[in-house]
């Protein structure tokens, strides 16, 4: 199954019974390093996106498989277990806040897919016992991830689930991390620092994303005006060039001080096309899509090196823009990423 440079072929070769691997040496998955949470729930999106497209079996049987990993990975307080070793055990009672934030995105989201109903049940169930965790989340990316799920669950189908009983809640909670994003940034931005914190670290173009699709479920001005604001801030980081060159992680961007050139992270492209893909959809203007592809481009070699990151052999996506080249591992992150980049971009029916 292909669309254009776009191949299943690695997940499948990272995916076994139990779920994706979370690393590779070169092209070769590493068992040693084990299965995460995180990737697994990440894979949920991607593969039913392309499901959606492509209606492939193959496809239908990984879904199953990564929810079923989250299953596993969910413990007795609902949240979710992150990292586990080859022999199937988990190496921890509770992962990160991230963690939990990036499985309710993938629940919600695969709420709005045509799927089967019964992993949409086991989807409901999961999100049913995880709900109450949303009041006592901390940090701004776990709860802009949340927020991303919750307005995902909300807007979703949810009569069909037997779940009206927890509609207004679930808006309410949207309410609540909206407020809870603005005073963060109303409390670290200035005329000159448009952002929410006084770093840009990993995953920055989540928060703007997360506030620009709860603006859509409660209409809420500030929340927009917030969106925007640091939206536009992200891009005059971002896009200095003609471009798209993200905060390497060796280093970040501290507040008065200049961003680290490298490494470059898939994810960053993948999450920054989502969130012009979501302002395309809500603010209806072209630019904002023009942004977007110029992000899924980054992985084809509009870059900073000028160099794709796509292995032609394998399918898969190499883990990174160092300054020396490419970092050519091909872990589930950098595939995963550059497959949600590459289907947000070109399939204007999913849902957003």
């Amino acid at each position: 199954m292909r669309k254009k440079d776009l191949s299943v072929d690695h997940i499948l070769r990272l995916t076994d019974d139990t779920g994706i691997f979370q690393h590779s040496l070169y092209a070769t998955p590493d068992l040693s390093k084990g299965y995460t949470t995180d990737d697994n729930s990440r894979a949920l999106i991607a593969i039913s996106m392309l499901y959606e497209t492509y209606k492939d079996n193959r496809l239908l049987g990984l879904l199953y498989k990564y929810m079923s990993f989250l299953l596993y990975a969910q413990n007795d307080k609902g949240m979710f277990k992150n990292f586990m070793d080859y022999n199937r055990k988990f190496i921890e009672e509770t992962g990160s806040e991230d963690c939990f934030g990036r499985c309710l995105w993938s629940l919600g989201y695969i709420l709005n897919i045509s799927l089967p109903k019964g992993l949409k049940n086991s989807a409901i169930h999961l999100l049913k016992k995880a709900l109450p965790n949303v009041y006592k989340l901390s940090y701004v990316r776990s709860k802009a991830y949340t927020l991303i799920g919750l307005c995902y669950l909300y807007n979703s189908k949810i009569s069909s689930f037997n779940v009206n009983d927890i509609v207004n809640d679930i808006k309410d909670m949207i309410n609540l991390l909206s407020n809870d994003l603005l005073e963060q940034y109303n409390k670290n931005a200035d005329e000159k620092w448009k952002w929410f914190e006084d770093t840009i670290t990993y995953s920055n173009a989540l928060i703007p994303w997360a506030l620009i699709k709860s603006y859509s479920v409660i209409k809420k001005k500030e929340i927009l005006d917030a969106a925007i604001e640091s939206m536009n801030f992200l891009e005059r980081i971002y896009f200095k060039n003609d471009y798209f060159k993200p905060v390497g992680c060796k280093g970040w961007f501290k507040k008065n001080k200049e961003p680290a050139e490298f490494d470059e992270q898939p994810i960053e492209a993948c999450e920054t096309a989502l969130m012009y893909v979501e302002a395309y959809h809500v603010l209806k203007e072209r630019k904002y899509m023009e942004k977007a592809i110029k992000c899924d481009k980054w992985y084809l070699g509009e870059n900073s090196k000028k160099i794709s990151l796509i292995d032609s052999e394998t399918g898969g996506c190499y883990d990174g823009i160092t300054n020396e080249g490419v970092n050519l591992n091909e872990g589930s992150e950098s595939i995963i990423s550059r497959i949600i980049a590459n289907m947000a971009v070109n399939n204007d029916y999913l849902i957003f």
